[in-house]
């Protein structure tokens, strides 16, 4: 019983972001999530108190799901620079996987100013990526490809706001053909600030 209510819950959030991704934050009811998933409003509702609920929980485990997956993807490779490739490929997914997320993104982040609760998940979500970027820092200090006397948290803080920056300049521009431009620039631009 426990699985099926697990699954049901996991299908309920996968609608929301879909739902928010084309409808956005403002706009998206439970109904329309009800309707994503297939299921009745009174299903969305036995397994979230509200909206808000809904999409706080949505917003942690979306972004749960990138650190991992970009630690899983890191923890291929051995060297720095194996490694700042792995965590851009990782980042830069697809046009269409990237589009999605940093639409359902802007609108959380648009939230967050007077929401606590957005805010600390945002944060804890950045103190991640900051890790990523630290250890990454570190590891091309220690091999010698990374300049030695640079601060590694400032510069990993840096780092992912000139990935964010990229992205979303890419998605308001909205050409979808320059996502590996972007990709590009956004690598030759790290290295030029780590060097």
């Amino acid at each position: 019983m426990k699985k099926k209510e697990e699954e049901r819950k996991k299908q309920i959030m996968k609608a929301a972001f879909d739902a928010v991704s084309q409808l956005g934050y403002d706009n998206v009811t439970l109904q329309d999530i009800a309707n994503h998933a297939g299921v009745s409003k009174g299903v969305v509702h036995y397994y979230f108190t509200s909206k808000q609920n809904l999409l706080l929980e949505l917003l942690e485990s979306t972004t749960n799901k990138i650190y991992s997956y970009e630690i899983k993807e890191i923890a291929k490779y051995e060297t720095a620079l194996e490694k700042l490739q792995a965590y851009i490929n990782a980042v830069f997914v697809s046009p269409q996987e990237n589009k999605k997320f940093y639409s359902v993104y802007v609108d959380f982040l648009a939230q967050a100013n007077g929401n606590e609760a957005y805010k600390s998940i945002n944060l804890k979500f950045y103190e991640n990526c900051w890790g990523i970027g630290q250890e990454i820092i570190e590891l091309g200090q220690h091999e010698g490809v990374f300049s030695e006397d640079m601060d590694a948290i400032a510069n990993a803080k840096m780092m992912r706001a000139m990935i964010d920056g990229s992205l979303l300049q890419w998605l308001t521009c909205d050409l979808e053909e320059q996502h590996k431009f972007y990709k590009e620039i956004c690598l030759n631009s790290i290295l030029k600030l780590l060097k």
